[in-house]
């Protein structure tokens, strides 16, 4: 429903309190950006913003410009470090748009020509392959 409240205890909220362990590949004052445990494809990453917020829809617009600057910088890393076609940004709000995690957040995923996405549940990716691609683009967004 519209205009539920924000839930501190949301996966993310924990990630950046520290209570969950994360990949990080990029993180200010104002953002975080990691690896998503369940990637679509390699290289796989997530932006979140520090400020709660639910989605999109009751973000405020300071925290909304900033954190797009970061998905445009890491969607740049993100296609060098895995020498993709493309770049899918991907933003859901609310169940029916197929959000699952109630704090703002943005997928930058790889795309590469003929090369279809995986599903996004069920599979955590090794945490190896994880802390590896995290380097790639850590690696990239130095470049």
């Amino acid at each position: 429903m519209a205009g539920a409240p924000y839930d501190n205890n949301n996966v993310f909220a924990k990630i950046l309190r520290g209570e969950i362990p994360s990949h990080r590949v990029y993180e200010d004052d104002d953002v975080v950006a990691l690896m998503d445990v369940m990637p679509q494809a390699p290289g796989h990453v997530l932006i979140i913003p520090r400020a709660p917020s639910r989605n999109l829809m009751d973000a405020d617009p300071d925290v909304l410009s900033r954190t797009i600057q970061i998905v445009q910088k890491v969607a740049l890393a993100v296609q060098e470090a895995f020498d993709a076609d493309g770049v899918f940004v991907a933003q859901f709000n609310e169940p029916a748009a197929g959000q699952t995690v109630f704090h703002l957040h943005f997928h930058v995923i790889p795309r590469h020509e003929g090369a279809g996405l995986k599903p996004h549940s069920g599979q955590m990716e090794d945490g190896a392959v994880l802390a590896a691609n995290a380097e790639k683009i850590r690696l990239a967004l130095k470049a």
